[in-house]
């Protein structure tokens, strides 16, 4: 009835896949390996229930209030002051804009730079909200392959001599949907090949503070060298997901363009949600708590590793991951995922199919499973129920 109606911008964007599965996911029975769900334990809701009475008598109407698109000034204040510690990044609240969200920020970032069939050079596979996002402006997506190091270096330079992308987007720390994180070495020789590009750098970090083996934080590609890089962040992973508050960093051209673009989208992130998440960081330790949630997750996933180790056929393959949030299974090449996605949601288990994170998928043959959201003795439950539907594709 209304075909004719809807721009060929919202008809060329695919709906997500992981919203669509977790509608089936929401029965108690199933197990749930698919979304990127933080664990609820981890949120710190004793402390955030006192920094809500504490901004209610310290600000009173203030955090009902409009407020400016740029963000609350503690809240940047913070983020530059963190920055500058961990990596000693040259930035002031100029840098920073609060946004709803990574994919907020995602989207303003689609809206400030990209034209209908501009190029954006992607991980392959890479996080399917980007792909949603940029979906929408009609980019031209190109993948470079990722190796267990990182980028592949000639691929990428093949790439870019080839399509010369405008933007590229990377998530070097503990990636969606691989869990791979490029090494120190990776990212410098990605640096020199990109440096003298006219092209813009996004690395999107929402999982790097999430890091719970082998060694200490790896610097951001061309750290503090290039005008043309953009930094995402967000408090989701760190602290609660349902404020929807995350950030952009980059140059301050580039962040009073991005300024444009969400007064024309939202006015402002949610004013409520700032000064609760600026008194939470600014009365708490944030690093001990982050350790507490390293901790929890390391544990969830040795427990699913082992699982894995154990039940699955000798013929899968997966990632050990070393921080974040997930791992990647890779089945035979020749069997269909979707027919283990219907065998496993019979058995009352469920996982992201490879499709979505790809562009024009064909012959996929893995799946990403998250270990933040269910409790060890599920995680083994849940895999040996995977383990079975593994056996009969």
């Amino acid at each position: 009835m209304f075909e004719n109606y809807f721009s060929q911008r919202i008809k060329n964007t695919p709906s997500s896949f992981i919203r669509e599965i977790l509608k089936v996911t929401q029965k108690p029975e199933i197990i749930s390996f698919a979304g990127g769900l933080p664990n609820p334990i981890s949120f710190p809701q004793e402390e955030l229930k006192i920094s809500m009475n504490r901004i209610a008598d310290n600000f009173g109407a203030k955090i009902y209030q409009y407020s400016t698109t740029m963000g609350l000034d503690s809240l940047r204040q913070f983020i530059v002051d963190r920055y500058k510690r961990i990596w000693g990044m040259d930035i002031t609240v100029d840098n920073v804009i609060i946004t709803t969200g990574s994919q907020q920020a995602l989207d303003l970032i689609g809206k400030v730079f990209i034209n209908d069939g501009d190029k954006v050079l992607v991980e392959k596979p890479s996080y399917l909200g980007l792909l949603q996002a940029f979906c929408m402006y009609r980019a031209d997506f190109v993948q470079s392959k990722l190796n267990d190091d990182g980028l592949d270096i000639e691929d990428l330079k093949n790439n870019i001599k080839t399509y010369k992308p405008k933007l590229a987007y990377l998530i070097p720390n503990f990636q969606n949907p691989t869990g791979l994180t490029y090494t120190a070495e990776n990212r410098k020789k990605v640096f020199e090949v990109i440096k003298d590009e006219n092209l813009i750098l996004i690395q999107d970090d929402p999982y790097g503070e999430l890091r719970f083996e082998d060694g200490e934080r790896i610097p951001y590609i061309g750290l503090n060298e290039s005008e043309k890089n953009i930094y995402l962040g967000s408090f989701s992973k760190i602290v609660t997901p349902g404020m929807r508050l995350g950030y952009i960093i980059a140059n301050k051209e580039i962040i009073k363009m991005i300024e444009t673009a969400k007064q024309a989208s939202d006015l402002h992130s949610n004013i409520f949600g700032q000064y609760l998440i600026s008194d939470y960081l600014h009365n708490n330790d944030l690093d001990k708590h982050i350790e507490k949630i390293k901790k929890l997750y390391k544990s969830q996933a040795s427990a699913m590793v082992g699982a894995m180790e154990e039940y699955f056929p000798k013929t899968v393959k997966f990632t050990h991951p070393k921080g974040g949030m997930f791992t990647w299974v890779t089945i035979q090449e020749g069997k269909s995922v979707t027919d283990l996605f219907d065998k496993a949601i019979a058995k009352k288990v469920a996982f992201v199919p490879g499709h979505p994170f790809y562009v024009n998928p064909q012959n996929v043959n893995t799946l990403r499973l998250n270990y933040t959201n269910a409790d060890e003795e599920t995680i083994k439950i849940g895999i040996q129920r995977l383990a079975q539907a593994l056996t009969e594709v």
